[in-house]
């Protein structure tokens, strides 16, 4: 048996964290590494506290008929990459120069955050409809990386 790369060994911790969301559009992942390290973990749903979609009878984007990539000031839950920094920031843990390897691209909002949170390396396994994020990232100086898992 082959051992995985780094990159494919935390792709898979971000896609085993995915597996908690209780997003019921999409299961997303985040996870920051320093020097080999997970530095912490998210993935999307609900704040604590609040009721999940599921017992709310459904999403409301979707009832509202709202496309995925827009409209996310709309959806209850935070999405995987701003769930990873709070914990990091709850946890006193710094992630100034670290990668954060995520399930899908992130969005616009997330992307503003992890510019501003000092990540500086993102490594990604799927798309996502959000062209502004990927051109935010990119003025900043932050490329995605595709990778396979």
């Amino acid at each position: 048996m082959e051992r995985p790369s780094w990159d494919e060994y935390f792709m898979e911790m971000a896609q085993i964290t995915a597996k908690r969301s209780t997003c019921l559009r999409r299961h997303v992942g985040a996870v920051i590494v320093q020097s080999k390290h997970i530095m912490a973990a998210g993935y999307n749903g609900v704040p604590k506290g609040i009721k999940h979609c599921d017992e709310r009878g459904g999403c409301y984007r979707d009832k509202i008929g709202v496309p995925s990539g827009e409209r996310h000031e709309l959806c209850l839950g935070l999405h995987a990459e701003q769930n990873a920094i709070i914990q990091a920031a709850a946890l006193g843990q710094s992630i100034e120069g670290a990668a954060m390897y995520i399930t899908h691209q992130p969005c616009t909002i997330c992307a503003k955050m992890i510019i501003n949170a000092g990540i500086k390396k993102i490594i990604v396994k799927e798309g996502y409809p959000d062209q502004l994020a990927v051109d935010i990232l990119a003025e900043a100086g932050l490329k995605i990386i595709m990778v396979e898992s």
